[in-house]
């Protein structure tokens, strides 16, 4: 075999590890993306029944973004095995006890019902903010791009940023408003 195909072939049948910013993003859509690497769908030799998926690194977690007022609306179920035991505990909530919690549960959600879901979660490391532990950190060979761009904060652009911005109107001095 060929240095080049020997390449290709550890290429292919190789765990990479990428990161993923969850700052802003919303959790249940990039669950979706996550869930992609995670069963390995990319690669060639993937089956429903192979464990070929990558490690995937999920940070700042706390930073979520759900959409509209999902905070208040979306409930979590958990049931602890006893008589009276259900509960249902708000998004907002669960986030405060546990900012990794609410991504978790989405990429289990987006992983499908099928037996090795539980090994695809294992490659799974979900942090609450952007501190990684060095181990982990060597082995990132790839970052995931994010779904929608992170806003910038009005208090972070230059001033000369905004007075160059193209204005439509440009009001004179004495315009006063009511």
């Amino acid at each position: 075999m060929s240095l080049l195909r020997r390449a290709q072939q550890w290429g292919t049948f190789t765990q990479m590890w990428h990161i993923y910013d969850a700052k802003w993003q919303d959790p249940y859509d990039s669950a979706k993306l996550i869930a992609h690497y995670l069963k390995g769908l990319y690669k060639p030799i993937y089956h429903t029944m192979n464990l070929c998926g990558d490690q995937v690194v999920v940070i700042n977690s706390q930073d979520i973004a759900l959409k509209g007022n999902e905070w208040e609306m979306r409930v979590y179920f958990h049931h602890n095995t006893y008589h009276r035991g259900a509960s249902w505990t708000k998004a907002w909530e669960l986030h405060k006890k546990d900012p990794t919690m609410i991504m978790e549960k989405a990429v289990y959600r987006a992983l499908g019902n099928n037996i090795p879901r539980r090994y695809h979660m294992q490659r799974l490391h979900i942090y609450y903010n952007d501190q990684i532990p060095e181990k982990i950190k060597q082995n990132i060979g790839n970052q995931i791009k994010q779904l929608r761009p992170v806003p910038q904060r009005l208090d972070h652009i230059s001033q000369d940023d905004i007075e160059n911005f193209p204005q439509i109107l440009k009001l004179p001095q004495t315009y006063v408003l009511r």
